[in-house]
């Protein structure tokens, strides 16, 4: 595909196409069933259940959710909501029943497919509950695809800078744009000759995006886990000769502590290893290259921009702590509160010991601009691209002096002491340099005295033990005295959203 998308185009039209160039080339496998189709098999299938979408009276426009696992399934069900043109609303389906019905009351959805079929009760009135579709059934007419271009295909559900969840509507030009772009990186993230392992929800827009749409672009061979296992997922890679990983850092966390010839010998097939979702450690990256000898290629991006927008596949080298820079068909700049473009760093001077960066002087909100850009929020596309296509995120970031992009945190995640910034990661890496610290969250909270003060969240390795005095000096030998806890607390777990990114909306209370 080019850089350039289809006034006509559906993103269904992917599977079709795959299914007339190559016809009989494995297209999934279902690791948990063992099922595997052929592009044939999987377009008759997407034919079938658009067939049925339209028996059940779904019409151009309407929303139907999709609470499937990660599964051929799901594949199957997204791409045929598409091509009856619909608008697919993913849902986790471990979703708890209050969140569901406000998904499906906020969206105006009138059917909700589930595994489950007929025993998932409607959560609002009228609509239509429908089963898992058929698989690999009789040969069936042919469904020509409805609408595309800016007609919306999907509406994912995502808590943005406000807080609450908001419905991002990703139109056919987003998602076929994105699939482009990241299509048009060297070398490829993915070809018609690779076998990818996709362990990651394919209801978050990046296991859909990088896994579901870039491999069935192409034409290669997509293994689907339902859940990810350290050891299982070793496993995959050897049986299907997996050739590249679509990850996020708690995966690579987890294959770091493996013994080192069980790592090895499960990756053995493997030439690319990518990362995004959150930032990964430069320790596990490190952990992982000397192991394998790969190096993992991290990402950036956003459900607003459908999803990828920058990697250090650009680069051609992962750079411990950054996420790269913008794919082909990106523009990404970075914007002071006062909408200001914020200047580019120079170069440190290695022979000047008291020349420093200094974080708060060249940090920004990522602003990008591109065709892969959502249309805004749900129902009426507010606070979407400017009149300029401009979006700006919500994420604070700096270009290092190679024009690499950093990411600091969110701008909702900043703390504010005595009026002095404290961006929650740098106090976190600091407090994860510790050997019994195994995760650590840092948050904001309330304060009489300062506006706000630092709390810790740490959770201790197992079967050692540590000290909140221990990690406030382990913090006042490298931080300044504001950026240091004032508090630090325990916990045998962290929150975290279904792709492995910690959340801290209910640290803070």
């Amino acid at each position: 595909m080019g850089d350039d998308v289809s006034p006509a185009a559906n993103v269904a039209e992917l599977a079709s196409d795959a299914a007339r160039n190559w016809p009989e080339a494995t297209a999934l496998v279902d690791s948990s069933s063992e099922l595997s189709l052929t592009w044939a098999q999987l377009d008759n299938a997407v034919n079938a259940a658009a067939a049925r979408l339209r028996d059940a009276e779904v019409s151009p426009g309407d929303r139907v959710v999709i609470r499937l696992p990660t599964s051929a399934a799901f594949a199957v069900c997204v791409f045929a909501v598409m091509r009856a043109g619909a608008i697919a609303v993913p849902a986790s389906p471990q979703a708890p029943a209050a969140e569901l019905r406000g998904l499906v009351g906020h969206s105006g959805a009138r059917v909700l497919i589930s595994a489950d079929g007929d025993d998932v009760e409607w959560p609002a009135a009228p609509g239509t509950v429908l089963g898992s579709p058929e698989l690999g059934g009789e040969p069936v007419p042919t469904v020509p695809p409805v609408g595309g271009d800016e007609d919306i295909a999907m509406l994912c559900y995502t808590t943005a800078a406000k807080g609450a969840p908001r419905g991002v509507m990703l139109s056919h030009r987003a998602l076929l744009a994105n699939v482009s772009q990241v299509g048009g990186l060297n070398p490829a993230p993915i070809t018609h000759d690779d076998r990818v392992l996709v362990a990651i929800p394919l209801f978050h827009v990046y296991g859909l995006g990088l896994g579901l749409l870039q491999s069935t672009a192409v034409g290669a061979t997509a293994v689907l886990a339902e859940r990810f296992d350290a050891r299982q997922a070793l496993a995959e890679c050897t049986r299907h000769q997996v050739t590249v990983l679509v990850g996020v850092p708690t995966m690579y966390s987890e294959f770091a502590v493996l013994p080192p010839a069980e790592l090895a010998d499960g990756l053995s097939t493997v030439r690319l290893l990518n990362s995004g979702a959150a930032p990964l450690h430069p320790k596990v990256l490190g952990a992982i290259n000397e192991v394998t000898g790969l190096g993992v290629y991290e990402g950036y991006g956003l459900t607003e921009t459908a999803p990828v927008l920058t990697s250090t596949i650009v680069t051609g080298y992962p750079k411990p702590g950054s996420v790269g820079r913008p794919i082909p068909g990106v523009e990404l700049k970075l914007v002071g509160v006062d909408n200001a473009d914020v200047a580019s760093p120079v170069p440190l001077d290695d022979e000047d010991p008291d020349d420093v960066l200094e974080e708060d002087d060249v940090t920004g909100l990522v602003t990008v601009r591109g065709a892969n850009l959502f249309s805004g929020y749900w129902p009426d596309g507010a606070d979407g691209p400017d009149k300029d296509g401009w979006f700006r995120t919500s994420d604070v970031g700096y270009l290092d002096a190679d024009g690499d992009l950093h990411l600091v945190d969110r701008v909702n995640d900043l703390i504010i002491v005595n009026g002095f910034n404290v961006y929650p990661h740098e106090v976190e890496a600091v407090i994860a340099e510790l050997p019994e610290v195994a995760e650590v969250a840092v948050v904001g909270v309330m304060d009489e005295r300062s506006g706000e003060a630092v709390k810790a969240i740490v959770v201790v390795k197992t079967a050692v033990a540590l000290s909140e005095q221990q990690v406030v000096e382990h913090c006042e030998a490298q931080l300044a005295r504001y950026k240091v806890p004032r508090t630090v607390e325990f916990a045998d777990e962290l929150p975290h959203t279904a792709i492995g990114k910690l959340t801290r909306t209910s640290l803070r209370q």
